[in-house]
């Protein structure tokens, strides 16, 4: 069982101190109001905006043709409907190749769309892009291992 309040906000810390715990932690992806409100209410503490709704809800062969404005438009449907659990909203494919579009991008899915983190795909490459994001308070969740946007 999460020693986490489900009807406080999640945050990065809350996070930090359940992995230390030991505890589970629920992660889920919604594109949309009503699912975010469903998700969050049963307790996930993550709800993950996923640029796969490039091919779950709009129809698409992949996630490449996924637009940062899409994913703002997502994103800002799934804050309006978490009050607690925390937002991670992907940074679509090409959307943060060098430092400079990596923060225009990422601080307009925070403005906008309400995102509490992003989330990027590389490893080792993307070293300068996540310590710039971060040293801009934009927290990163990095996804490793197999990269949907370069398959």
């Amino acid at each position: 069982m999460s020693s986490h309040d489900p009807r406080s906000p999640v945050t990065r810390a809350t996070l930090e101190r359940m992995k230390q715990a030991g505890e589970k932690i629920a992660v889920l992806t919604a594109y949309d109001a009503a699912f975010a409100r469903l998700v969050d209410e049963a307790g996930a503490e993550v709800i993950i905006v996923g640029d796969s709704l490039g091919m779950v809800i709009q129809g698409k062969e992949s996630t490449l043709p996924v637009s940062l404005e899409e994913m703002i438009y997502h994103a800002a449907c799934v804050a309006r409907g978490t009050p607690s659990a925390l937002r991670v909203v992907d940074m679509p494919f090409m959307t943060y190749a060098n430092v400079r579009e990596a923060l225009a991008n990422a601080a307009r899915l925070m403005r906008e769309g309400g995102a509490q983190m992003v989330k990027l795909e590389g490893g080792a490459v993307m070293i300068e892009i996540v310590h710039e994001l971060t040293a801009q308070g934009i927290p990163v969740c990095g996804h490793l291992g197999l990269l949907p946007q370069s398959v």
